[in-house]
């Protein structure tokens, strides 16, 4: 099993959820962070005064999926997150060594 997480622009979001959904991914976590890549944040002008906004608004997506998923749930995230423009994000995957559903008591892949 492997735990994949996004980071992607928010207005990305509504594409992604849409594009796992058709891959049967069943569930899914998403979280309101603020941060900066390459970008280092931007210059806004508010009421004629010019400042700085360094962390920017973008949503982190956690989802866990079985490794013969893998590859088409990150595709499915990369084309749904795509612009072509700086602040994309990014997309960090990392291996799970146990779930287990609270409820029932089933584990691994019986609780995705």
């Amino acid at each position: 099993m492997k735990k994949i997480e996004a980071i992607i622009k928010p207005f990305k979001l509504d594409e992604v959820r849409e594009a796992l959904s058709e891959l049967g991914v069943s569930g899914l976590t998403v979280t309101e962070v603020k941060g900066f890549g390459r970008q280092k944040g931007h210059t806004e002008l508010y009421r004629g005064a010019e400042y700085v906004v360094d962390f920017l608004p973008k949503i982190k997506l956690e989802v866990v999926v079985s490794s013969e998923q893998l590859e088409t749930a990150v595709d499915a995230i990369v084309k749904a997150a795509h612009t072509g423009k700086i602040g994309d994000g990014k997309i960090f995957v990392t291996s799970v060594e146990q779930v287990i559903r609270i409820r029932t008591g089933e584990t691994d892949e019986s609780a995705l």
